[in-house]
């Protein structure tokens, strides 16, 4: 295969779906598996939607999943974006739109909105394609007061053949093509032509793009043909479905990438997921980004649209929280935590004994949500006792128990795991009664709640103090 060159182009007006982080993805993993180059480009072209601010998002969201790109835009200290934008490259359209022209393979047009309305509606009552009826390919002459289009000369003769490299080949008639407008009355580039311009001059080899753009390639390919050029090759993802099967959206759930980051998701866990979605090796299910880039091939890419499972991913998410490092995961936990306010005033705690936290609490996290939300009774002066947990296991026949055990945990020294197990099984040996009954309203007080990681894990990571604290408020609660 020759130099693989392969480009992501979104549009700059809105959020990073997962719809178009999939795409990037299987285009970053196809170029890294043939060491060619991944491009980002920006197609900016639609003024009044694209924004600075949604370039950065999209930028920030391709970082924060470790794709990382040979060519494209920089965001400059000022916070403006530079490089591959569309709107920086308004000469090169222009030169080859005015080439067309005079090759005679594009003309003006000067008719208005209404005059166009009124004849796709007499062509559809006819029975005939609503296709522009080419009034204006043989005017010589302006029509004075109006600002032309600029229209492609499409051929209406025979077949145009996308050869795809999922799909197969599908075959398009040409009579049912439009001369599709390439230039806007504004002097802008339409997309169709842009991006053909631009996979030109960026010698792209394989377009590998969402389905949605399939009906777009016929019409792109007589306009590289037409620019002398040939077509790179094609690769159409099928597209991702919602649980019910409809077209993935919001009322499917999160669908941009910066919600995923929000809810406390890992990238390398949305990442994986994302590969396994219409694209598969074999059974197995999870890869690290090494295995993704060796094992990846457009021909194991599947023609059937795929549909999103939040369940799944989130089960991906837990075990890459289980497999981190517990230092990078405490760091990403304190970020959270001070962005909710709740390390205010620069008080933050100890790292070491932060990451001893983190990793008790990561066998029952299944983001990084969960983990900032169990990690609050260890780090806040005081709990909330639930009010059910509460009245079922603080019992008035808990209370000398726990008094009793509290007077066992206030000699033990050094406190730790193995030295508190020991005071609750002598204590249990010597009442004749079952762990549970001592620990679960001991987890109670402590966290507030009857879950959490082992009870000997959380005494200790508590420490003796605050967890004799609140012991004894428990304690007084019962009485």
């Amino acid at each position: 295969m020759s130099t693989v060159r392969v480009r992501f182009a979104p549009s700059p007006t809105g959020a990073l779906h997962i719809g178009g982080v999939r795409t990037a993805l299987f285009n970053w993993l196809f170029a890294r598996h043939h060491k060619g180059a991944f491009i980002l480009r920006i197609e900016d072209t639609d003024q009044a939607r694209s924004t600075d601010e949604s370039i950065r998002i999209i930028i920030n969201g391709m970082k924060w999943l470790g794709m990382d790109w040979d060519e494209g835009p920089a965001v400059m200290p000022d916070g403006a974006v530079k490089g591959y934008r569309q709107t920086e490259r308004m000469d090169i359209y222009r030169e080859h739109a005015d080439r067309l022209l005079k090759e005679g393979k594009a003309y003006y047009c000067y008719c208005s909105p209404e005059e166009l309305d009124t004849r796709r509606k007499a062509a559809m009552a006819a029975g005939k394609p609503p296709k522009y009826d080419r009034t204006c390919l043989s005017r010589k002459e302006p029509v004075a007061g109006r600002t032309p289009v600029l229209r492609f000369h499409s051929s209406d003769e025979g077949q145009t053949v996308v050869r795809d490299l999922i799909r197969g080949a599908v075959t398009f008639e040409n009579q049912q093509l439009d001369d599709l407008i390439i230039m806007r009355s504004d002097g802008f580039p339409t997309y169709n032509f842009a991006v053909v311009v631009d996979d030109i001059t960026m010698k792209i080899s394989h377009v590998v793009r969402g389905d949605d753009h399939l009906n777009n390639t016929p019409r792109q390919i007589q306009i590289y043909r037409a620019l002398g050029h040939e077509a790179p090759e094609f690769a159409h993802l099928p597209m991702i479905l919602g649980s019910d099967k409809t077209k993935l959206s919001k009322r499917h759930g999160a669908t941009a990438v910066t919600e995923y980051i929000d809810l406390g998701y890992l990238p390398e866990a949305l990442v994986n997921y994302l590969a396994r979605l219409g694209w598969s090796h074999g059974d197995q299910e999870i890869f690290s980004r090494q295995e993704l880039v060796d094992q990846f091939s457009l021909e194991s890419v599947g023609k059937a649209p795929s549909v999103f499972n939040p369940d799944k991913l989130l089960w991906l998410n837990h075990h890459y929280i289980q497999q981190a490092d517990p230092g990078r995961l405490a760091e990403l936990v304190l970020e959270l935590l001070k962005k909710d306010g709740i390390l205010s005033g620069g008080k933050e705690p100890d790292r070491e004994w932060f990451r001893k936290l983190v990793k008790i609490l990561t066998e029952r996290s299944h983001t990084l949500v969960e983990m900032k939300t169990a990690s609050l009774p260890f780090l806040l002066d005081t709990v909330t006792l639930d009010e059910k947990a509460k009245a079922k296991h603080l019992t008035p026949d808990v209370g000398p128990l726990l008094a009793e055990l509290t007077a066992r945990l206030r000699q033990v020294d050094p406190f730790t795991h193995a030295e508190i197990e020991k005071e609750f099984n002598q204590l249990v040996a010597e009442k004749g009664i079952k762990l549970g009954k001592i620990a679960q309203p001991v987890r109670v007080a402590l966290t507030g709640g009857t879950v959490s990681p082992g009870i000997f894990e959380v005494l200790e990571v508590m420490g003796k103090e605050k967890a004799l604290k609140r012991i004894e408020f428990a304690i007084a609660a019962v009485k």
